[in-house]
């Protein structure tokens, strides 16, 4: 009797677990349906707010005047110049470029230098308007500032610094060898040294021995590149009645090349140095 009781409470669970599945699942069902409601609910809600902030952008933008929307983007495009110079400014101070900003714009200082000689120093004081425009400056007159800003400033502040950067190194170099010439080695020279404003064109007459009875050498140096430091063009003439002989046209020769690969006082201290015994080595 209690083996058929049992037997009993066993197919009355089972039969009552058969009956509480399909509920259990009919409630996991309803509450994921109750979640999904929810879930697009939130989703419709989210894109109406969407909607309406792109229509407050939309009509924002508008109601902007035309011109203050060309003078918002002329202000962003000058604060890019003004921070353009800045960086450019940083970059270039090794090579002498130095600046700051002022209320118009920038000042920008140019240090020039020649064999480690520092030499003088000259400033362009920009307007960082549109387009750039130079407010002051000391470049000497005979340096073709218009000319170089005609051709960079509008395009490329950078290749204008630099452009302006080279000519002045080159007068100030130019300038320092000639200076250089009339003050430590003026025994060598039979005459007045003649140079214009910008030292691309010297003329002079001198002695390769100083102290010697030798005739004087004229010299003639033409620096068509305003660029360089070396002259372009070289003529050096024997002053005298005789004829040249052979050991004068050598030496002729040989200054020639001197004065076109090497500065005028490093020609003049090998004078100095060998006494006119030119080291071939300082021609090549």
């Amino acid at each position: 009797v209690l083996a058929h009781l049992e037997r009993l409470e066993t197919q009355v669970s089972r039969c009552r677990k058969k009956l509480e599945e399909p509920q259990s699942a009919q409630a996991v069902e309803s509450a994921l349906g109750t979640r999904i409601h929810e879930l697009r609910r939130l989703r419709d809600k989210l894109r109406a707010e969407v909607k309406q902030h792109q229509a407050r952008v939309k009509a924002s933008t508008t109601n902007v005047e035309p011109d203050q929307t060309l003078e918002i983007t002329e202000q962003e495009i000058l604060k890019r110049k003004r921070e353009n110079v800045k960086a450019i400014l940083q970059a270039y101070r090794f090579t002498g470029i130095s600046g700051k900003l002022t209320s118009r714009g920038v000042c920008v200082c140019i240090g020039t230098a020649f064999e480690g000689d520092l030499l003088d120093s000259y400033f362009v004081d920009l307007v960082m308007q549109k387009p750039p425009q130079i407010h002051h400056h000391s470049i000497p007159v005979f340096i073709p500032l218009e000319e170089i800003a005609a051709k960079y400033l509008q395009t490329n502040i950078q290749h204008f610094l630099f452009t302006l950067c080279e000519y002045l190194n080159a007068y100030s170099g130019r300038k320092y060898q000639a200076d250089r010439l009339q003050s430590d080695f003026a025994a060598f020279l039979a005459g007045p040294l003649q140079r214009n404003s910008l030292c691309n064109l010297l003329s002079f007459t001198y002695k390769a021995e100083p102290e010697g009875q030798s005739f004087p050498f004229c010299a003639r140096l033409l620096y068509k590149d305003l660029t360089t430091t070396l002259p372009t063009d070289v003529t050096v003439t024997y002053q005298g009645t005789d004829a040249l002989s052979t050991t004068r046209e050598e030496q002729r020769a040989a200054h020639e090349n001197l004065f076109f690969t090497k500065p005028l006082h490093q020609v003049f201290t090998s004078f100095a140095s060998k006494g006119d015994k030119l080291d071939m080595s300082l021609v090549s």
